[in-house]
Formats: C-alpha cells, sequence, structure tokens
C-alpha cells in the first residue's frame, strides 16, 4: 500500500468509536452487507488461506433463538443482523482431500490460526462496517455457547464459533467506556515488569470510571478487581466454560 490515507475524520471515528447496543428499527441492505464483507476478507489471514466463515442471520425467528444462547443481551436481540464468525478449517480440509493432499489439521495449533483469522476478519468486519454508518457490538458469548451454536447453525466439524457481531443502525451514540493509558499495553524491546504501585496507577482510570464505580457499589464489593474475578468473570464460570469448548473441540 504505502499511501497514507489517515486524516481527521478517520481519527475522529477511532478516537471516539463506541459498541452500539440499541438499534435504529431499520434494515440493513444486503446490498451493503454484502460490500462490507467482502472489503473485510481483504484482511490479513494465516498462509492466505482464509480458514474463516460468517453465518448471517436475519430472520427474526432464527435471531431470537440465536439471542438466547447470547444470554439475550439487549444488542442481540435488538439488532437486525447478527454476524457468527467461525474459525473453519473444514473447507481448506476439504479442498486437500479432494486434491489428494495430506490435510493435518484437526489439531490445537490449527484450531488458533482459523481463531485468529476470524477475530482478524471480525475486526476488519466492524471497522468497515461502522465507516459505512452502521453500529456494532461484540457478544463475547459466541465462546461460551459455542457448542450450543455450532449445533443451532448447524456447523460442521472443525467449524467453531468465536465472535459475533451485532450490527444495525445505532438508536443513539453508544456509552463511552474507559481505557487504560498506552503505556500500561506498550512495552519497549523486552516486557516491562511493572511494580504493585504502578499496576494501581495503570488501573485507576477503569477504578475511578463512574460506571465501574456503580458495578463496586450494586455488587457490595471492596473494589473493580473483585468485580472481575467475583462476579463477571468468577473462577467456576471460567472452569466450567472451558471445559465444555475442551470437551467438544475434542482435540
Amino acid at each position: 500500500m504505502g499511501k497514507n490515507i489517515f486524516n481527521q475524520e478517520l481519527e475522529n471515528y477511532f478516537s471516539t468509536r463506541r459498541s452500539i447496543r440499541k438499534f435504529a428499527d431499520r434494515e440493513v441492505s444486503k446490498e451493503l452487507l454484502d460490500s462490507v464483507l467482502a472489503l473485510a476478507a481483504k484482511a490479513p489471514t494465516c498462509g492466505n488461506m482464509q480458514l474463516y466463515s460468517v453465518v448471517v442471520t436475519r430472520r427474526e425467528e432464527c435471531r431470537r433463538e440465536l439471542a438466547a444462547l447470547h444470554f439475550n443481551q439487549p444488542a442481540s436481540t435488538g439488532a437486525p443482523v447478527l454476524l457468527t464468525v467461525c474459525a473453519d478449517f473444514a473447507r481448506f480440509t476439504r479442498w486437500c482431500e479432494i486434491n489428494n493432499a495430506d490435510a493435518a489439521y484437526d489439531n490445537f495449533l490449527s484450531f488458533t490460526s482459523a481463531f485468529a483469522d476470524a477475530m482478524i476478519l471480525a475486526q476488519q468486519i466492524t471497522t468497515i462496517a461502522e465507516l459505512h454508518g452502521l453500529g456494532t457490538c461484540y457478544l463475547g458469548t459466541a465462546i461460551y455457547n459455542g457448542p450450543e451454536i455450532a449445533r443451532l447453525l448447524k456447523l460442521p466439524r472443525m467449524v467453531f464459533p468465536v465472535a459475533c457481531l451485532a450490527v444495525g443502525y445505532p438508536d443513539g451514540e453508544g456509552v463511552e467506556t474507559e481505557r487504560l493509558p498506552m503505556e500500561a499495553f506498550v512495552h519497549e524491546e523486552t516486557y516491562r515488569a511493572d511494580s504493585d504501585e504502578e499496576i494501581v496507577r495503570l488501573f485507576k482510570a477503569k477504578d475511578d470510571y463512574p460506571a465501574n464505580a456503580q458495578y463496586v457499589a450494586e455488587n457490595g464489593k471492596a473494589n473493580l478487581a473483585q468485580v472481575f474475578a467475583e462476579v463477571r468473570y468468577p473462577r467456576a464460570m471460567n472452569e466450567e466454560f472451558s471445559r465444555k469448548l475442551l470437551e467438544y473441540l475434542n482435540f
């Protein structure tokens, strides 16, 4: 490429982007969505194998069934389109087998390659859709209930849902969220070992964010870390969903 097309409008988009969880009662045309998906497919991919598939869910009854597996989050119930982005080594494996090539991709390494391809595609879809005036929201529950979603969408072996995007025209601007300062996640040359005091300082923006302070109070916890570790993503839940995921993948 080499051409610098970054401008003030793009900078404003990236600096102010927000996830959208409330959508207008307005259809997303097939033409627009097809254009977004076609452009997103230019995203980088492992060995140019394109180890992903996207299941488009539009029909109301189908969206309702799928939303239930996303715990009926508002974004899942109100969006006119749900895009389930899948790690997919089934298509490539079949191509190899048709051509008498020894396809050895039913393993964890191959899953991670397909997982990366699918997540890169999902982010590309998100950015392109939003630049076209659409709103999006990631539904991370695609992995939590992956086996059930796979059965609902009739995904074959070696195809697994890794992300779901709620897509539609925004009803409102969404909610601003806080971010860690750049120094928290940028390391020069080698990984920097921060002191306890530095970790506390780096997370201060999250601790002080009003919505987070409200979560702490509502859940009767001493701090935000306890809300994350003991309420939102507790050990028992993590271990149970991990067990279900590994059992389903069966490497």
